[in-house]
């Protein structure tokens, strides 16, 4: 195990008990896999609720970051300065989705090397077999999986990525990059899960149809917040 392995295994090993203990229960590594998924995305659902609202948040306040910007743009410690007024009018704290972001990556990124070597984590001898186990077409799911789930967790990353990008703010000309990547990404986990056990490309199908949902959730809360205060504004201008 190299040192960034061992890094990774102070939340991998715990994360392997857990998929473990799923695993005694159901005795289906492809089952496990989902559940499992299932119950880290839940997890990690506030934060990334978090996350989605501070870019709406920031969506909402662009119109006047970007006049600023304008009215100020040969002076920057006094655009700095009236940024800041307008974070605090707001009540918008710029950082606000950044720590929830990585603390998903510290949780994610373990998982990532749990699933791709579950025994370089996993010290249980019922599951050095389950890991091999047949789940629906996939006859090992140790191994890859040529087509079938690779071009299912492409097409998810793009729908999640586009649904996304539209609730992200254009900021400093960011949205057509981000255009180019929603292309590029789902091309690249597309090839990745060729290459990853079957069971890693499960995992991500799977959380990004997760997202896709939090997401649609997100954007209809978003929605009916400003019918809300139409309607507020319409009953105190009448």
């Amino acid at each position: 195990m190299t040192g960034y392995e061992k890094l990774m295994s102070i939340i991998a090993v715990p994360e392997g008990w857990l998929l473990t203990l799923i695993y005694n229960f159901v005795s289906n590594y492809g089952l496990t896999l989902i559940i499992f998924t299932l119950l880290i995305r839940g997890c990690l659902l506030p934060l990334y609720a978090t996350q989605i609202k501070g870019s709406m948040k920031m969506q909402d306040i662009q119109p006047k970051m970007m006049e600023i910007q304008r009215r100020y743009a040969n002076d920057r410690a006094m655009m700095s300065q009236k940024l800041s007024e307008l974070y605090k009018e707001e009540k918008y704290n710029p950082m606000s989705g950044c720590l929830p972001m990585i603390i998903q990556m510290i949780i994610i990124m373990p998982l990532f090397f749990l699933l791709r070597d579950p025994m370089l984590f996993i010290n249980n001898q019922s599951m050095l077999m389950g890991v091999h186990e047949s789940f629906l077409w996939i006859e090992d799911m140790s191994q890859p999986d040529s087509w079938i789930l690779p071009v299912a967790a492409g097409v998810a990353t793009f729908v999640s990525y586009s649904l996304t990008m539209s609730m992200s703010p254009n900021v400093n000309g960011t949205m057509g990059m981000m255009k180019v990547m929603s292309f590029f990404f789902p091309i690249m986990i597309f090839w990745m899960a060729r290459s990853f056990p079957a069971g890693l490309a499960l995992y991500w199908f799977v959380g990004t149809c997760f997202m896709i949902v939090q997401t649609l959730v997100m954007k209809k809360y978003r929605k009916n917040l400003k019918e809300k205060k139409k309607v507020g504004k319409a009953v105190k201008t009448a």
